[in-house]
């Protein structure tokens, strides 16, 4: 009986020992099923006014991370504020952001995709601002993935500076616009223009749609050449050409054939060889769709007082699938 137990013990203890071995490999695998581990470093480049450059730079063991995309945030009493989002290109970005009076803390945030996990830089404190911006833009959500022919909605909004606002004696109007954005595609903000008023600092919002295009379903048909209407067309078009060039002095032969040889141009123009008829019977050629990739779409808003315009702008990531 005792030998059993003991047996019983050793196989325990044997099945024990395997797990405990099995746990750190099993622990790596499903790491490696999550996606591979990445750093973030963010860096302050030069500040200008009221706008502080950035570079980002995200690895995976050693090497470059090639997709996804980094959000710029800016801790502001507590509460994260997004600045912009940027794509990354062979594993870095460098966005500018636009900051208000004092220092900022500011972090950059790796978002995790289906190939990397996810990972935050250490946070980086900016100069103290001295001519801080009078107006901020901010876009919301910081990333939209689309597939071709789909059309997204991102909220921009305007914050202006309180200081600023107290010295308006008259309204200021600011111009939103977009760029970056691929080919066979295009985006649309209403309101376009949006108004600061004096003594105000509530937050002004515009909706941004940004359109993809599919590509169409028509087939491009080429017509068909037709043997026989060439077979009677191209001899009789050169035998016209040769009797006008041949009759010198009978004027109105010459004349008939320049009448038969303006005819022919007429009927020509009146079938298949007229673009127009190959329009209408065979229709417009296929529109190509919004070429998949990852994107930076730039979001600026621009004031003039009529002598100096001041621009300010954040960013966002579109994906096209």
């Amino acid at each position: 009986m005792r030998g059993m137990i003991r047996r019983g013990l050793r196989l325990k203890l044997v099945a024990g020992l395997g797990i405990a071995l099995a746990m750190p490999a099993l622990a790596v695998v499903e790491a490696h099923a999550l996606g591979a581990p990445t750093t973030t470093v963010l860096a302050l480049g030069t500040q200008t006014g009221c706008t502080q450059a950035l570079t980002v730079t995200v690895t995976s063991n050693g090497l470059p991370v090639t997709t996804g995309s980094v959000i710029i945030e800016d801790d502001l009493n507590g509460n994260e504020v997004q600045l912009a989002t940027v794509a990354l290109v062979q594993g870095a970005a460098s966005p500018t952001v636009s900051l208000t009076a004092g220092s900022h803390l500011l972090t950059a945030v790796y978002a995790a995709n289906g190939s990397y996990l996810g990972s935050i830089s250490s946070t980086m404190t900016t100069p103290n601002i001295t001519s801080p911006c009078e107006f901020t833009v901010t876009a919301s959500p910081g990333t939209v993935s689309l597939t071709p022919g789909q059309t997204g909605t991102v909220a921009v909004s305007v914050a202006s500076y309180l200081d600023f606002t107290s010295t308006l004696s008259a309204p200021l109007f600011v111009t939103l616009s977009c760029s970056g954005l691929p080919d066979q595609s295009s985006c649309a903000i209403t309101p376009e223009n949006v108004e600061i008023l004096p003594n105000a600092n509530t937050p002004l919002t515009s909706s941004m749609v940004l359109i993809t295009q599919a590509a169409s379903s028509a087939s491009v048909t080429h017509p068909h050449t037709n043997s026989v209407a060439w077979a009677l067309l191209l001899p009789g078009a050169l035998g016209l050409g040769g009797l006008a060039w041949g009759v010198r002095r009978r004027a109105w032969l010459s004349r008939i054939s320049l009448l038969a040889l303006v005819g022919l141009v007429a009927t020509m123009g009146t079938t298949a060889c007229n673009p127009r008829y190959d329009y209408e019977h065979h229709g417009p050629p296929i529109n190509p769709a919004t070429p998949a990739g990852t994107y930076t779409v730039i979001v600026t808003a621009q004031s003039s007082n009529g002598i100096t315009a001041v621009t300010n702008s954040t960013s966002l990531v579109l994906t096209v699938q």
